[in-house]
């Protein structure tokens, strides 16, 4: 029943699909479009299926619904075997995951079951061309990522095996906008709990759990709530190594205060211990779109630049003016921040 579809794994959330599965569904009909193919949204878990019209809206042509209380949360053994079950079930040529906790979980697991390939932290995916001594591959999907601790950019193929699969970084792709009224298919995938062996094969109708998939159970959810929203935000100022010390963030936070933005961070100044993870900006951290970036300094290695090379304005404070910042930097300041910010501090209120 092969439909040679770009698939989506859709995360939920608090009974809402998560922001990074509605990026994949951007790309998913991007990527879709140019193979002439349909776009899949799979969806697993139990009394989701009223949130089909919305994964319709946001470009899924058809939405692979399976539902079992057993399902009700995330857990790795049946969530692998129902996703597995349905990629040999419907064949897709493309599965896409989040990068998230659980699709790093998940994604894993069904590669291995499927015995197929997986780009892990991708960072962008094209369609194109392959060629060897021996064959030639057209239209398959180039899954990019940095490879090397960031030190090149890698294109990494997988020609021969099907399903092509990556996770992808949160907050590489743009939103789709809803669009209301669209229409597209619903699949509701039975799903059952095998409680004896079925030697006639008559249950194949449905994917079955075995009592071992359901041996683990969640007593308890702790979530915290994340200390910045980064990628909601429309000013951003981000500090790195060149800050110097932790009270040298009190700058860069007058400085956010003043734009009325948030505090960033480059990974050094995480890894410093200067300001708390949830800041980071880049590679190992969060991708943002502000309209305004504001990198104080900060070198700009290419872990960095990727989380931040889409801001609609980038402004670059660092003392060396060969620092790779500048490199993608609208406006560039070369000179010590710690005597520019006062000074951007000051003409700016003084315009208030």
């Amino acid at each position: 029943m092969a439909r040679d579809e770009v698939w989506v794994y859709v995360e939920t959330h608090g009974g809402r699909p998560a922001e990074v599965s509605l990026e994949l569904l951007s790309r998913a009909r991007e990527l879709a479009t140019e193979l002439s193919v349909l776009v899949g949204a799979v969806l697993v878990g139990y009394e989701v299926e009223g949130l089909a019209s919305e994964l319709i809206g946001f470009g899924a042509d058809t939405v692979y619904v399976a539902e079992h209380e057993g399902l009700r949360e995330y857990l790795a053994s049946p969530c692998t075997r129902v996703v597995a079950n349905l990629v040999r079930r419907y064949a897709p040529q493309v599965v896409l995951y989040g990068a998230t906790t659980t699709g790093r979980d998940l994604a894993p697991r069904v590669a291995s079951m499927l015995r197929t390939g997986l780009t892990a932290d991708c960072t962008d995916l094209r369609i194109g061309d392959h060629h060897t001594r021996e064959k030639d591959y057209e239209r398959i999907l180039y899954q990019i990522r940095p490879a090397f601790g960031g030190n090149i950019v890698a294109t990494i193929v997988s020609p021969d095996h099907r399903p092509q699969m990556a996770t992808v970084r949160e907050g590489v792709f743009r939103l789709p906008e809803r669009v209301d009224g669209r229409t597209g298919d619903v699949v509701r995938v039975e799903v059952d709990l095998q409680t004896a062996p079925d030697p006639t094969g008559q249950a194949k109708a449905a994917i079955l759990l075995t009592e071992k998939d359901l041996s683990v159970r969640l007593l308890r959810r702790v979530q915290e709530e994340k200390a910045v929203d980064l990628k909601g935000a429309h000013v951003i100022v981000a500090g790195g190594a060149g800050v110097g010390s932790k009270a040298g963030f009190d700058l860069i936070r007058d400085l956010a205060q003043t734009l009325g933005g948030v505090v960033a961070a480059s990974r050094a100044a995480i890894d410093a211990g200067w300001i708390p993870r949830d800041h980071q900006v880049g590679q190992t951290g969060t991708t943002v779109r502000p309209k305004l970036y504001i990198a104080a300094g900060i070198s700009g290695s290419i872990q960095h630049r990727a989380g931040m090379d889409q801001s609609s304005r980038i402004l670059a404070i660092n003392v060396d003016p060969q620092a790779p910042i500048f490199s993608v930097a609208n406006y560039g300041i070369v000179g010590d921040l710690h005597d520019v910010i006062p000074r951007i501090i000051r003409a700016y209120r003084s315009k208030e």
